[in-house]
């Protein structure tokens, strides 16, 4: 871990005195020095804009761009290449799935099948779809430990056209049945969309075997610079659908009044792409690919298990959904006693700990669970156990400057 993180120049920062504990991961990850050089060795040396010219600087554009397509074509286990397309974040995936596929489909009397726990991307898209169209917007609530139940998934029905789900719930924590899902919403005629956000950047994610239809993520999760982004859809669902934006190289022909389009997965990406976010992610997938998944995975669990064993000794916290590290994946939500998030995260700020605080763009599961808001703590690879043990050790003074005498 010590060679890990002397990678990451950020994790030196000192506050208050304090080094940098960094535990907001699920939010946005630290970059690598690997992922800053090769932004850097781009900008220096083959700043070009892909697919639009003859010269070295736009040939080698391109080169990198198409190799960092590639790149996430293996990370995933795509078919085809031209299943990934590159958008801005995991947010503009699940937009282009909902205006290009569910809006020009979807009709009166038709259902989109979703978890209470989904991140606002995976929620408002659909009360979108189901406003312009006329289809019904259903929710799974889960149990009070954050599990479908056999009424929940019960709902994905004959009438049900769309099962949008996280493979990780970004408040949770907790790993989904991504397969049974997915199988359910075949069964059911429906597709599957996967919000893979919380889920790629920490184990291995297999699109053949999971069988999904669309699955997104979002680079900046996983040590890659912001901006960049990756929506897969299966090839015959992405040919026929209508592009999401519109401009320069997603075209074939165009005439005064008349445009054809070109092929995938072009036919998605109008305008000049987010080259430097492309090579950052194919750097970071390069640098957590030699870690290793099951490394990853392991360390995370380690991470997991430590805190919550320390967190379940306090009796004023309370953890939301299961308290399993076996179920999640690195994150950990919690309310504290008689004190609101803002105050438990902004003292703990001062001893140089970062955690999150609010409703982790999650509004309809707060009110549901009535947790309106809460602090979240989540791991990555170069989060130590001497920092979960530091967290746990600052953790009651909170209560304490609070005026709380426990």
């Amino acid at each position: 871990m010590k060679n890990i993180r002397e990678d990451f120049p950020i994790l030196k920062k000192m506050h208050n005195s304090h080094r940098l504990v960094y535990f907001d991961n699920a939010a946005t990850t630290q970059k690598p020095k690997q992922v800053i050089d090769a932004i850097v060795d781009l900008l220096e040396n083959h700043n070009g804009n892909p697919h639009r010219g003859a010269h070295i600087l736009s040939v080698e554009a391109s080169r990198l761009y198409d190799e960092a397509r590639e790149a996430v074509r293996k990370l995933i286990n795509a078919k085809y290449g031209e299943e990934i397309i590159f958008v801005r974040n995991a947010t503009e995936g699940l937009n282009l799935i909902a205006r290009s596929y569910a809006e020009t489909r979807l009709k009166k009397g038709d259902k989109i099948v979703i978890p209470i726990s989904e991140h606002h991307a995976n929620l408002v898209t659909w009360q979108r779809v189901c406003r312009v169209t006329g289809a019904e917007l259903v929710y799974m609530y889960l149990d009070g430990e954050g599990r479908f139940t056999d009424e929940d998934l019960a709902k994905i029905d004959e009438k049900t056209k769309i099962v949008s789900f996280a493979a990780v719930s970004n408040v949770l924590g907790m790993k989904r049945p991504v397969k049974e899902l997915v199988e359910r919403a075949h069964r059911a005629g429906a597709i599957a969309v996967v919000d893979a956000a919380q889920a790629v950047p920490h184990m291995k994610v297999d699109v053949q075997d999971w069988d999904c239809d669309f699955l997104v993520f979002s680079g900046h999760k996983m040590l890659a610079s912001a901006g960049t982004g990756v929506l897969y859809g299966k090839r015959g669902l992405l040919n026929d659908m209508e592009p999401f934006l519109l401009g320069g190289d997603m075209i074939e022909y165009v005439r005064e009044q008349t445009t054809t389009f070109n092929v995938l997965p072009f036919k998605f990406e109008a305008g000049t792409e987010n080259v430097e976010g492309a090579v950052a992610l194919h750097a970071a997938i390069d640098y957590l690919e030699k870690i290793g998944w099951d490394n990853i995975e392991a360390h995370e669990e380690g991470l997991t298990k430590r805190c919550l064993d320390g967190m379940k000794k306090l009796p004023y916290i309370h953890i939301i959904g299961s308290t399993d590290p076996e179920e999640k994946t690195g994150v950990i939500s919690f309310t504290i006693d008689g004190v609101h998030p803002h105050d438990a995260a902004t003292i703990l700020d001062s001893y140089g700990i970062a955690i999150r605080s609010g409703h982790h763009c999650a509004q309809p599961y707060g009110a549901h669970i009535h947790a309106e808001a809460s602090n979240r703590v989540s791991f990555y690879v170069y989060n130590t156990p001497e920092e979960v043990d530091y967290f746990l050790e600052k953790l009651p003074l909170v209560r304490k400057q609070m005026g709380f005498k426990d």
